[in-house]
């Protein structure tokens, strides 16, 4: 068994995937074999996460996922411990392995209840009600209410929480909750998720790292093989050596090209043209130059006097590495065309990608870009791929590995879709991958800019975009996991590499 941490990649296998190989593995296996040892791993990590528990309580759905917590049942039950499941399934319709478990529980003394006992810190409940039971685009109605009324004191008490392959109502595929599954509050005890098989990707984006806290992964002796695979789960990126005889000439230019003036529409919004500048600084970049796209009397110098002040008539694009829409507003638009032409790498953020999902001309500038090869990077939140995409925000965040592998592919270019479990997408047959650092801490106005601003400062020094995306994306949310608990995280220190 495994603690899954982001300190390596891991391959993501989908339903599909997963079905395919527990087929495979229990064909070549005694009958019941799988669901025996799902049981045992799912008993042994009870026990290493709730070790004084008194009371454990088993909530089993009607399938396979059920099986397996009666399983795990017959482990737990001690005299000094006591054992409680509460079991849905219909007796003449509970699949072949399950009714196996079933019987084995009820003849060990089980004690069956339809109810749920009281429940201290100290105690455990475990959800194995559905587990990747799930229809693919969820149920196909709701749940029961007596279902959600048992996972919504599962899910609100006082003991550790333990799920089963998945939280139950979670999709594997997207981590979206099925209708009528959506928890009602998370601030609960603490909560795991023992992911049999393979991992899923939906435990690492959108509402699945919520919903699943701590992922462990126990294989039950079979391998998946990352040919399989449906996704990746990011790792950290290689040390980068630093040559002795370097100069700056040798980490690239940075050009940074936003913040839309006050006098403009009296909105302001320099700070985000600095912020991106200030990380790709921090981030290692030879040299960073900021052009502000209205001429109002801010000096950067006076800011940060590393940075090297432009006129955007002055850069020269061709040479350049360019960040571009950080605080652009509506004044992006003008140089945008210009931008999509001229640049040698460049990554688009924020109000470049609202120009480019509301012009044409400004797509077609970039499909022209792509099909000369030059190196580019999107790096929409959700609501600005939705423009991108024509479709409503609630879509893309329905399956975020679809939107981005839908963004990469419309596009041409490598996609960051940002949120919780960043995805980054390239067009072909490469895998999506699924960062696993950051946290709500990035919930602040301005990490989004700090972002861009190391993306660049990886594609100046020499990275191709797949690398300098997957790298960036791991890095910043790296610095937020590691902020200080009582320390407020700020764009402007985020930038800084945290550097209070």
């Amino acid at each position: 068994m495994e603690r899954i941490r982001p300190d390596h990649p891991h391959a993501l296998h989908g339903l599909a995937a997963t079905r395919t190989l527990e087929q495979a593995a229990a064909k070549d296996l005694p009958e019941h074999t799988l669901m025996q040892r799902a049981g045992l791993a799912t008993a042994r990590l009870a026990l290493a996460l709730a070790p004084h528990a008194r009371t454990v309580w088993i909530v089993c759905g009607p399938g396979n996922n059920g099986g397996d917590g009666l399983e795990a049942a017959l482990h737990l039950q001690q005299p000094q411990r006591q054992v409680v499941v509460t079991w849905l399934g219909d007796a003449a319709k509970v699949p072949a392995d399950a009714q196996r478990s079933l019987a084995r529980a009820r003849s060990a003394g089980v004690h069956f209840a339809d109810s749920p006992p009281v429940l201290g810190a100290h105690d455990l409940c475990i959800d194995a009600l559905l587990g990747i039971g799930l229809a693919p685009g969820g149920a196909a109605r709701p749940p029961p209410e007596h279902w959600r009324a048992l996972l919504r004191t599962q899910r609100t008490g006082p003991a550790t929480l333990l799920c089963l392959d998945l939280p139950s109502g979670l999709e594997a595929d997207t981590g979206a909750w099925a209708a009528g599954f959506e928890p009602e509050d998370l601030a609960r005890a603490p909560c795991h998720t023992l992911s049999l098989l393979t991992l899923k990707p939906g435990l690492f984006t959108a509402s699945g790292r919520d919903a699943s806290g701590t992922v462990w992964l126990d294989r039950l002796g079979a391998l998946a093989t990352p040919a399989t695979a449906s996704a990746w789960l990011a790792g950290p990126p290689p040390a980068r050596v630093l040559p002795h005889a370097s100069h700056k000439g040798s980490f690239g230019d940075v050009a940074v090209i936003g913040g839309e003036g006050l006098g403009r529409r009296g909105m302001g919004m320099e700070g985000a043209a600095l912020l991106a500048a200030s990380a790709a600084l921090h981030a290692g970049a030879g040299r960073v130059l900021v052009a502000l796209l209205d001429d109002d009397d801010l000096r950067v110098a006076a800011v940060l006097p590393e940075l090297m002040q432009r006129r955007f008539d002055a850069l020269a694009l061709e040479q350049l590495t360019v960040v571009c829409g950080c605080g652009g507003g509506d004044a992006v638009a003008e140089v945008l065309e210009r931008v999509l032409e001229a640049s040698a790498r460049l990554v688009l953020d924020a109000d470049a990608l609202n120009a480019l999902a509301r012009a044409p001309e400004l797509r077609a500038a970039l499909a022209a870009r792509v099909a000369r090869g030059a190196a580019t990077i999107l790096t929409p939140h959700p609501q600005e791929a939705a423009r991108l995409l024509g479709r409503s925000t609630g879509a893309v965040q329905a399956d975020r590995l679809a939107a981005a592998r839908a963004l990469a592919e419309r596009f041409g270019c490598v996609c960051v879709l940002k949120g919780s479990g960043s995805v980054v997408a390239a067009p072909g047959q490469t895998l999506p991958w699924i960062n696993p650092t950051g946290n709500a801490r990035l919930a602040t106005a301005g990490t989004g800019d700090v972002l861009a601003g190391m993306l660049g400062a990886r594609l100046a020094a020499g990275e191709d975009p797949w690398d300098a995306a997957r790298h960036a994306v791991y890095a910043h949310g790296r610095r937020a996991d590691a902020w200080p608990a009582d320390e407020p995280l700020t764009a402007g220190a985020l930038a800084r590499g945290g550097n209070f």
